[in-house]
């Protein structure tokens, strides 16, 4: 990683801070929480099962809606967009179309393909929920990071929301047996500078050995 690019990767998680005052005429399209989202999910997961999907708020009636489920938090219905981060815990079905993919794009042979599809299967097929439910929260909060840093480097903001109802949420966007909603983020510009928040110093909290 070059000084350049180290350097602003730098300034851009000093400057994201978590926003909740938006400016409510701002909207964004379709194609530009897309590509956030695109860009998103190049990030790491538990044995690369990517345990994710997203529901996106834009509509101004189902924004309203979810900020009832969301404990009247303004900030879901004045930003342009919320983002619901959506966990699976059954990542590990997808695992061959994870993998046949990475065959088709050059990444894996067919038999490391089948390899890991084996190997992968076998381990997490007899995991207990709760463990699996761990793994897809770990996994959510990997992706969710690096949305709102996306997003912060794209002159936008956000705050990650995990105050809401989710059994309600699960509910209404019927979400399946094998999901939870994780987290709600919310997307767009700030109509006031987030409030300052201070840190413990790393080498409070670092040990060597």
């Amino acid at each position: 990683m070059t000084t350049t690019t180290q350097s602003t990767i730098v300034q851009t998680m000093y400057e994201r801070k978590s926003v909740r005052k938006y400016d409510d005429t701002h909207t964004l399209t379709q194609e530009e929480i897309q590509n956030i989202l695109q860009h998103a999910v190049t990030a790491p997961s538990s044995s690369n099962l990517q345990p994710w999907r997203f529901i996106v708020f834009t509509d101004q009636e189902h924004k309203k809606e979810l900020r009832a489920m969301a404990f009247n938090q303004e900030q879901v219905e004045t930003a342009s967009a919320v983002i619901a981060v959506i966990g699976n815990r059954e990542m590990y079905k997808q695992v061959t179309r994870i993998q046949q993919q990475s065959v088709d794009e050059g990444h894996l042979s067919e038999e490391q393909r089948d390899m890991m599809i084996a190997n992968t299967t076998k381990t997490y097929e007899k995991l207990p929920i709760d463990v699996l439910t761990q793994i897809a929260t770990f996994d959510t909060g990997l992706i969710s990071m690096q949305i709102m840093l996306l997003a912060k480097d794209q002159g936008l903001d956000t705050v990650p929301m995990g105050g809401f109802n989710k059994a309600e949420f699960h509910k209404r966007y019927a979400l399946g047996e094998h999901e939870f909603p994780a987290v709600l983020l919310s997307l767009g510009k700030k109509a006031g500078e987030a409030y300052g928040s201070s840190r413990i110093p790393a080498a409070e909290l670092t040990t060597f050995l």
